[in-house]
């Protein structure tokens, strides 16, 4: 096999993760807009928050039935209709006259999104070779982060330009067209093919993947893996999730993507502009250019955790994370005292705030910094109301440089564990037959949790205070730690069996740690048949990680392979032994 896939597997990642980069700007580009649109709209914190969650709403009905139309109509189709909808949605947003056009466009931008994170990772997944499965899929995970961090300096620099919101909506329309462009040349899933009836076509698309110098009996192994696995597939039905075996996993799954939401992570994505305004930094600007490093922040780290996370294991990188995110909710609220306050913003006089951060979170009133009071907006003896807070005391700029600080240490301790793990661990714990229904499931768990987050958070910070919220978000997550703790196996180095072998009867994960861990040493799980060479347990190791790299991918026949490898391996090392006593 090639040391690298063929440039043409390159080229069609490439036009694919366009998909993901789309995903990634859209649910960027809100932050920096937002802060723009309120001011000019004078909107309200409620109309604030359907303007983020218009993309999510979308985003849950279009994740829901892309996976039922991608079966029907093929990846290829799905991708094209999305980059169509990215268009439109674009369009709309750019050229909304109205809050509720405006909220219109987000809505259908939301459809499509939601359609690229389902089919994005499966179409690359399908048309990836199998050695190269999981890097390939990962790096759709860094288009989105990558579209995140592009929105956020786009946001930057057309921050002061006239109707510059406009263009942060509509620039978005350009890559969609570009993966237009790309499309007759992308080739449609070799599964889609086969449903199809279509093998020829699945062969010579195989053949280009893999390259000429494979040979036409490993291409035709993996169509006759694709074969079984969908005959498996066609096999179950949705009522099959509520036995022992199945349900187990589908809670740790549904459970993790609940806490990736509300952990609060899309807040910080969505509102970091509009929460470090709150936080005292100066202007709108300023704002939209310090959530730039929270952006990177999310995008470094979440390399590092490609990187680590075969080391690492799932299990000790989530146990970190959930620690790590407590602390910086934590900071963060303290941060917010010294900024705002622990008072409510329901007061029926706008006298009543003491500091400027308190005022300005308030709709009706505006703060005058000759005076140091705040009053209500429109107050005809006051002439240089803001809405803005510069940091004018020891105290205040110490408040803003400790919310900036945790915002992005909570952002790095998100992208390590939290922000990467639920999908992995959702794409192991399952049995072949079930992974994609189960795996609907956990999705629409994510997306429905995180329209909540996002049409909540402003209200909360009204009521409960900004502190009160970022608390209750770390009490959730204090939650999810005990939850993991608890509940949540390790996966590192297990094949995909012996994973699902973790959800049988009541073994407690925090004591299989050491059983997982001998598992890359060449110890079998749970029985006591001595261990491999060092050579095998290298290979092992090899065959393991490349397993883990395609389950995440959603692959089954590659880990059908590597599991045959490993038992043979096994039988061959304990004959060996055999041997070698009688001797």
């Amino acid at each position: 096999m090639a040391a690298r896939p063929p440039r043409f597997v390159f080229f069609v990642v490439f036009c694919i993760t366009i998909g993901g980069l789309l995903f990634g700007y859209d649910t960027g580009v809100i932050s920096g807009a937002l802060v723009v649109l309120k001011d000019e709209w004078n909107l309200s914190s409620t109309q604030q928050e359907f303007i983020v969650g218009g993309t999510t709403l979308g985003a849950i009905v279009g994740g829901l039935f892309s996976g039922f139309f991608a079966d029907r109509w093929g990846r290829k189709t799905i991708t094209f209709l999305s980059s169509l909808v990215f268009i439109l949605g674009a369009l709309i947003m750019a050229f909304s006259r109205s809050y509720s056009v405006l909220i219109g466009g987000r809505v259908v931008v939301g459809l499509a999104v939601g359609a690229a994170s389902m089919v994005v990772p499966i179409y690359i997944g399908e048309l990836a070779p199998k050695e190269f499965r999981g890097r390939l899929v990962t790096l759709n995970v860094l288009a989105i982060t990558g579209g995140q961090l592009i929105a956020y300096l786009l946001a930057w620099a057309l921050t002061d330009v006239h109707n510059g919101w406009r263009w942060m909506f509509g620039i978005s329309a350009f890559p969609a067209a570009i993966q237009l462009c790309c499309l007759p040349w992308l080739p449609e899933s070799p599964r889609v093919l086969i449903r199809r009836g279509k093998e020829g076509q699945a062969q010579t698309i195989l053949q280009r993947i893999y390259g000429k110098n494979v040979s036409e009996s490993i291409v035709e192994d993996e169509l006759e893996s694709m074969r079984q696995s969908m005959r498996t597939e066609n096999a179950t039905r949705y009522i099959d999730l509520l036995r022992a075996t199945n349900l187990k996993p589908l809670i740790v799954a549904c459970v993790l993507q609940l806490m990736q939401q509300f952990s609060g992570f899309n807040t910080a994505m969505y509102y970091s502009a509009t929460i470090l305004k709150m936080a005292g930094f100066g202007s709108t600007k300023s704002a939209t250019q310090f959530s730039i490093a929270i952006a990177a922040t999310n995008m470094i780290m979440t390399i590092v955790a490609i990187t680590i996370i075969d080391r690492f294991g799932r299990r000790k990188l989530l146990l970190i994370s959930f620690v790590g995110m407590i602390i910086g909710l934590i900071l963060l609220g303290i941060a917010f005292i010294f900024i705002v306050g622990l008072v409510k913003i329901t007061k029926d006089s706008c006298m009543e705030y003491v500091k400027c951060g308190a005022c300005t979170l308030d709709d009706k009133c505006g703060w005058s910094p000759g005076s140091l009071v705040c009053t209500t907006k429109g107050d005809s003896a006051f002439g240089d109301l803001t809405d803005m807070c510069e940091s004018i005391t020891s105290q205040d700029k110490a408040g803003t440089w400790l919310a900036l600080a945790s915002l992005i240490f909570y952002v790095a301790l998100y992208a390590v564990g939290l922000g990467n793990v639920p999908w992995l661990v959702q794409s192991e714990i399952f049995a072949q037959g079930i992974r994609s229904k189960a795996g609907s499931l956990a999705t629409a768990t994510n997306w429905v949790s995180n329209f909540i987050i996002s049409v909540t958070f402003l209200t909360m910070t009204l009521h409960i205070t900004a502190s009160g919220t970022f608390w209750l978000y770390a009490g959730i997550l204090l939650i999810g730690l005990v939850f993991v703790f608890l509940v949540v196996p390790e996966t590192k180095g297990l094949k995909l069996e012996d994973v699902q072998k973790l959800f049988a009867g009541n073994q407690r994960p925090y004591r299989r740690q050491g059983a997982a861990d001998s598992a890359n040493k060449g110890v079998a799980v749970g029985e006591g048949e001595g261990s491999c060479s060092e050579e095998d347990v290298d290979v092992a190791k090899a065959i393991v990680g490349g397993m883990s790299s395609s389950a995440a991918a959603g692959n089954s026949e590659s880990s059908s392979a590597s599991t045959g490898y490993l038992a043979n391996l096994h039988k061959t090392t304990m004959a060996n032994k055999t041997d070698a006593r009688r001797h």
